[in-house]
């Protein structure tokens, strides 16, 4: 029985070997099935790790205070979307001084500029830099991490010190082979001592997280000065049983400091980490939906052409098989080999598949800032995805010989 698998075996891979061109065809054909579907689900599966990455590093204990609410800003270009005030600096710093909530910190920031050029002695960066003004609760509340120096704090707040925390990516351009820590840079004519650097946080939907450079908020405003600066707090709760509380305070301290009868409704937003993960993620499992969606229909229209293929091999050995079976072989060992065949050329088509489709993922990836990870998911899907249109190819096949 061993032996006459192994001949079957034999027989099959010499077959293939023999009609390179029709095994090429239809091992590509496969591919393409397989790189649409794992190619797809390479990006969804990179999108959704730089949504985890870049979210769940601030935690399940945090949420924020802005103009609008995420899903707000998904839909933005809704008509119907109400247009809510900015928070401006009296009332951010109003809502700061009286939410009083046990075991909370919150942070008060803004983007003061972007676009910006940075100096250091006779060097400058691109004009790509963003400017945020920030305080000390800045970092820790949105799950910052200062790799090297120190944080700001309340001192360098208070007493409008010009101190700066540069992103990560100033040690490979303006202080490259050079300590950044204590060395003072040019922003728009002033001068700021740099006090740490940042973890590097990569980009998100394309845009640099590590081209950044964090000062104290009120010197931000005396060099930024623009009308209608939007302001956004972000607060962290210490005990994360209190969260729920925290948040209902919040919404009632806002709607004191924006003057809201109890009958208006907010017309602020406010987004807690956790919620704001789920939101992004159920919106990726719709692209993975969509995925295998095209790629099965992509697997589909392969297996039909690996079916085709095979029958027609099958009819061009006709002589081939009514030898066989003078010399006593079974329609099962006969159906053996073509089944052989096909799986053969079936997980060789898989096989590539994966290849490509990871390389493209990998690619688009890479392009779009996402934080690509082996997706064996996807991989897995592709090889029980190839070797079930082989099964299907070869039972029509066999239904087709038997008429």
């Amino acid at each position: 029985m061993v032996g006459l698998f192994k001949e079957n075996t034999r027989i099959a891979i010499d077959s293939i070997k023999g009609q390179a061109l029709r095994t090429s065809l239809t091992v590509f054909i496969i591919a393409l099935g397989i790189t649409a579907l794992v190619g797809i689900l390479t990006v969804v599966s990179a999108l959704q790790n730089t949504i985890l990455s870049d979210f769940a590093s601030m935690g399940a204990n945090t949420f924020s205070m802005s103009r609008y609410d995420f899903s707000a800003q998904i839909n933005q270009n809704d008509v119907d979307q109400k247009v809510n005030p900015i928070i401006s600096y009296p009332e951010a710093k109003s809502f700061q001084d009286k939410f009083t909530f046990p075991f909370t910190s919150t942070s008060l920031s803004f983007t003061a500029a972007a676009g910006v050029e940075v100096k250091y002695r006779g060097e400058k960066t691109d004009p790509e830099i963003t400017i945020l003004g920030v305080d000390h609760n800045f970092c820790p509340n949105k799950g910052l991490e200062v790799t090297k120096g120190r944080n700001f704090n309340s001192f360098d707040i208070s007493n409008n010190n010009y101190v700066c925390i540069l992103g990560s990516d100033f040690e490979k351009g303006l202080f490259k082979d050079i300590n950044p820590i204590d060395k003072t840079i040019s922003i728009r004519g002033a001068k700021f001592k740099v006090i740490g650097v940042l973890k590097e946080k990569g980009s998100t939907f394309g845009n640099s997280q590590d081209l950044r450079v964090l000062i104290p908020n009120q010197i931000a405003r005396s060099i930024y000065s623009a009308p209608n600066i939007n302001y956004d707090l972000a607060i962290k709760v210490t005990n994360e049983a209190l969260l729920d509380e925290a948040v209902n305070d919040a919404i009632l301290v806002m709607r004191q400091v924006r003057k809201l009868n109890p009958i208006e409704k907010n017309n602020f937003g406010i987004e807690r980490s956790d919620d704001l993960i789920q939101t992004l993620l159920s919106n990726t499992a719709t692209l993975s939906i969509a995925a295998w969606v095209i790629g099965v229909i992509t697997v589909f229209g392969s297996s039909i052409a690996l079916m085709n293929i095979m029958l027609v091999s099958v009819s061009e050995r006709t002589r081939e098989i009514g030898i066989r079976k003078s010399l006593g072989a079974k329609r099962s060992t006969i159906a053996w080999q073509f089944f052989t065949e096909t799986l053969v050329i079936g997980q060789l088509g898989g096989i590539v598949g994966i290849i490509l489709g990871v390389s493209i993922g990998f690619g688009i990836a890479k392009v779009i800032g996402f934080q690509f990870t082996t997706p064996w998911l996807a991989m897995i899907a592709a090889l029980v995805t190839s070797f079930f249109v082989t099964i299907v190819s070869e039972y029509i096949l066999q239904l087709k010989r038997q008429n």
